[in-house]
């Protein structure tokens, strides 16, 4: 890994572009939890950290990104962010492998207030923050 972008999306240092698949974190534009997200994966890969890219179904996004399960030994890092509070179960059929095992390290994560689900971080899912549907807290 070369440069965290946000709290799921990073370049390698061959210049590849990749999206984490399966969840989806806060908005770079969604402060504080944004940047939090992005902490998180930086503590989880630091730049330079030797990365496995498993990749599913559809290879990448419309935007042209590697879609992968990232592993850093025997760790997802999908579903440590996840399990953290980092992140939000998104699946995008036909890229659903580890769906189930993301639904649990969220269900896990909720029910123990993790990350941003003790501080309502996720009251405004990434997804609806793209789509303006709530604003960015102060």
């Amino acid at each position: 890994m070369r440069q965290v972008v946000d709290g799921d999306t990073f370049n390698c240092r061959d210049g590849r572009k990749v999206r984490l698949t399966g969840i989806d974190s806060p908005e770079r534009e969604q402060r504080p939890y944004g940047e939090q997200a992005r902490e998180a994966l930086l503590e989880l890969a630091p730049p330079g950290t030797s990365l496995r890219l498993e990749g599913d179904v559809a290879p990448t996004d419309r935007y042209g990104r590697v879609l992968a399960y990232v592993w850093v030994d025997s760790m997802l890092i999908n579903e440590a962010l996840v399990q953290r509070g980092w992140a939000v179960l998104y699946t995008v059929p036909p890229n659903v492998k580890y769906a189930k095992r993301l639904e649990r390290a969220q269900q896990e994560a909720r029910a123990h207030g993790a990350g941003l689900w003790i501080d309502r971080g996720f009251d405004c899912l990434p997804s609806d923050f793209r789509r303006g549907k709530c604003l960015s807290p102060p």
